[in-house]
């Protein structure tokens, strides 16, 4: 908002902002007061400002991470670093001891950088190019995925030490995108694959699978179970010795209690003690941090992808003290609907196609998204010659270190 003034007690540091005297307020009012300090700065400007930014709150990084060592006990989680690669948020999670599934060179030198072991590393991509096996088996991230004889012709000429899981098949039809055309070998086709790798000296660690971005059904989890249960079989049968157990991503933070224990389940009755498991959770982390506002071919390409619905909220500044009855009659609360649109000249830039807000929107305003952790500025594009960059700042709402 154009006139916001900032709040005495929040004070910015590069882009951590540190707010003081407010450590009871609710993580929500927590971020929504750094918005307005944010906006409140920018304001100050010569000229103003209206670039979007994210607001993120590290607690909600350890909330989620304590969600998840809650529902899925054993269970270790590699972060997918291609849903949001923000610095600050990879560092957290090192910190937090998590895994990283990395799917391309930059992804694994982003995580390198923070001082990760590079056995903390899954090279995810079971289709690489030669190149990046030669990086990886150079910088010691020897676990990499497979799905088809080319790839495994391919790591043996460049990495014969690697450590590798093969990739099966899976498919949640009800996901918001399935993996299943793209990745993952049919079973039918899995003792040849694992034939090979054995004549060509190479070491079978495990089975790994994705059921899609978004799953909702736990029977798909359950059904890829059961698959890799018998991958292993066969991978024991030629002399292989498997021992890990990859099941993907697409946890739903809305449904993610209630499909816990079904894969729980799966994973006692198919796999004996002494298994290790792993998963491969994106947005289940970073979905929920984020605050922002542009167009589709920036931060809200999930609009068009997977056809998210996003709900947009005007920002309004904390007023304090007490009103008049006047000041309280003029702010009676009036409904304006709203149709929300991008920067740019392509007519399919909707954000939102109608949207009923509670006061009238001028020129200045600001408008915020929440949830906008997953797969936002990852996806962002420089179409018609729009900045993809867009600067993060973080609040804290739980006991984390200093960032």
């Amino acid at each position: 908002m154009a006139l916001l003034p900032a709040p005495r007690e929040a004070v910015a540091i590069g882009k951590v902002i540190h707010v003081t005297g407010y450590r009871n307020l609710p993580p929500d009012e927590l971020v929504d007061l750094a918005i307005e300090s944010h906006i409140a700065r920018i304001v100050k400007r010569p000229l103003g400002g209206d670039e979007s930014f994210f607001v993120a709150d590290l607690g909600q990084i350890l909330r989620q991470h304590r969600r998840w060592t809650q529902n899925m006990r054993g269970i270790r989680p590699y972060y997918a670093v291609k849903c949001n690669c923000d610095p600050t948020f990879l560092k957290v999670l090192s910190e937090l001891g998590t895994g990283f599934d990395c799917a391309s060179i930059e992804e694994i030198r982003a995580v390198l950088s923070l001082g990760v072991d590079p056995a903390r590393i899954l090279f995810a991509n079971p289709c690489k190019a030669p190149a990046a096996v030669a990086f990886a088996r150079e910088v010691g991230v020897l676990r990499t995925t497979f799905d088809n004889i080319d790839e495994l012709d391919t790591i043996s000429a460049h990495m014969p030490e690697a450590q590798l899981l093969l990739r099966i098949y899976a498919n949640d039809e009800g996901a918001f995108i399935c993996l299943g055309e793209k990745f993952g070998a049919q079973l039918d086709t899995t003792e040849e694959l694992l034939s090979r790798a054995w004549e060509l000296g190479l070491n079978v660690i495990g089975v790994s699978f994705h059921v899609g971005t978004g799953a909702t059904n736990p029977e798909s989890f359950c059904k890829g179970i059961k698959d890799a249960r018998l991958a292993f079989s066969q991978a024991e049968r030629l002399g292989f010795r498997p021992k890990i157990l990859d099941i993907g991503g697409g946890f739903q933070d809305d449904c993610f209690e209630s499909m816990a224990p079904f894969i729980r389940e799966a994973i006692r009755s198919e796999f004996p003690v002494g298994i290790t498991t792993i998963a491969e959770p994106g947005r289940f982390f970073a979905r929920n941090m984020l605050y922002q506002n542009d167009g589709i071919y920036g931060n809200f390409m999930n609009v068009i992808m997977e056809k998210e619905i996003v709900v947009p909220y005007l920002v309004k500044s904390r007023k304090r003290g007490h009103k008049s009855k006047g000041e309280e009659k003029n702010d009676q609360v009036t409904s304006h609907r709203y149709s929300i649109w991008g920067p740019t000249c392509d007519s399919t830039d909707c954000v939102v196609r109608e949207v009923t807000l509670d006061s009238e929107v001028k020129i200045g305003d600001w408008i915020k998204y929440k949830n906008m952790g997953a797969y936002t500025s990852t996806t962002a594009t420089q179409f018609n010659g729009f900045s993809s960059t867009h600067d993060t700042f973080y609040v804290n709402s739980e006991t984390l270190p200093d960032y």
